[in-house]
């Protein structure tokens, strides 16, 4: 303690402690059951639900629900013990928040922070969740999220960097000052993926990187160039286009203004490899290409060409399941093209966006520039309006004519 006391505590776990967010999980796994009962996993008569791709949708059973049920509708979104509560009006939120509060002491012995537990009506005022504060605003005749870096986080992040550019400006040689600088990057690089799902990220990075650069300004004065060496791969990838870029002593620094919102992509939760069920559907999806196959891709690899390449050859082909992108045929070893979609030539890089896989004879007719000679060729896979508007696309980026 402060006094120089020495205090055993009997319950809890340190904060910040390693093991807390497991903890957390294991004894509020059984809240997350409890509020799934209350709506999500209520018993129907009627077997409303409806399965598609293995997906469970329950849209059918929650309109009838409404219509004919009085009960509360609910949904829980919850990480370690941080966790929002949706409803749809107030009434139903305020009787959700006290019966939580009480389960919560009843149950598991715990209480709630009073100064962080509210109700909040997210179409006039932001609720703030792991670091983002989110607000629901009309857009053509609907509501949508909407959603920001909160104000603390956006305070924490302007002070932390401000402190990581003085370092580098204090650094004692060149061998010091690249440490900071990479330090400073890498912090950037750690913020802009955490909160490029931000709807309205830009302008929250607008505000940061003013105060920055004008503290870059004052601390490296005449230091700064807009010229230096080549950008390595993370940075050319993700901020290469940025005429934001500023060197010191011909390292690039991160621009923090260029950041882009990035959709947060559901992912299926079935499909995991710790459970009996989620590794049967791994299986399930191996079924759907030809193993064998992979193995012989693996086996001959191309020793001149990238790793990135490599492994994005075979990742491509897994999701084609083992098919031509244009003419849908499955593919046998030989036959396996990987395709740049902007030609190396043209400035097309190995990355997975701009690679695709294609039949050996639909590669070389995207290449081919006799127009007439691919006409001919073209004609005995029968493409259809989308097939063959898609194999245009491909001529055109290869700056071939279309047919």
């Amino acid at each position: 303690m402060p006094n120089g006391e020495r205090v055993i505590p009997d319950k809890g776990t340190p904060q910040g402690g390693l093991i807390s967010p497991l903890l957390a999980n294991i004894v509020l796994n059984e809240l997350d059951w409890w509020i799934a009962s209350q709506w999500e996993n209520v018993p129907t008569e009627y077997p409303y639900k409806v399965e598609f791709k293995g997906v469970v949708n329950n849209g059918n059973k929650y309109v009838a629900l409404r219509k004919s049920s009085n009960l509360k509708e609910v949904y829980i979104v919850r990480y370690a013990d941080d966790f929002k509560l949706f409803c749809r009006n107030r009434n139903d939120a305020l009787r959700i928040f006290e019966a939580t509060k009480r389960w919560l002491k009843d149950r598991l012995k715990l209480e709630i922070s009073p100064e962080k537990s509210k109700v909040v009506n997210t179409k006039r005022r932001y609720s703030e969740f792991l670091g983002f504060k989110i607000k629901v605003r009309e857009k053509s005749g609907t509501y949508r999220v909407g959603s920001k870096m909160c104000d603390k986080a956006r305070e924490r992040v302007a002070r932390e960097l401000i402190e990581q550019i003085e370092k580098c400006a204090r650094a004692t040689d060149d061998k010091d000052e690249y440490k900071q600088l990479y330090l400073y990057n890498t912090k950037v690089w750690g913020i802009h993926n955490y909160y490029c799902i931000a709807t309205d990220i830009s302008k929250d990075a607008s505000k940061i990187a003013f105060r920055l650069e004008r503290v870059q300004r004052n601390r490296y004065r005449n230091r700064l160039s807009k010229t230096g060496k080549p950008l390595n791969r993370y940075m050319q990838q993700k901020y290469g286009k940025s005429k934001r870029i500023r060197y010191l002593s011909k390292e690039a620094i991160t621009p923090f203004s260029y950041i882009q919102t990035k959709n947060p992509m559901c992912k299926k939760k079935s499909i995991n490899k710790y459970s009996p069920q989620g590794r049967e559907e791994i299986h399930k999806m191996l079924k759907e290409v030809n193993v064998d196959l992979i193995r012989q891709m693996v086996n001959c690899m191309d020793k001149h060409r990238s790793i990135q390449y490599q492994d994005n050859r075979i990742a491509l082909y897994i999701a084609q399941k083992g098919k031509c992108a244009i003419t849908g045929e499955e593919l046998q070893i030989d036959d396996v093209h990987c395709h740049h979609k902007k030609p190396r030539y043209l400035g097309g890089t190995d990355e997975y966006s701009n690679l695709i896989i294609v039949k050996k004879d639909i590669h070389r007719l995207i290449h081919c520039a006799d127009i007439e000679q691919v006409k001919r060729e073209i004609a005995k896979y029968n493409l259809d309006g989308e097939k063959l508007k898609k194999f245009n696309k491909l001529r055109l980026l290869a700056e071939q004519e279309s047919i």
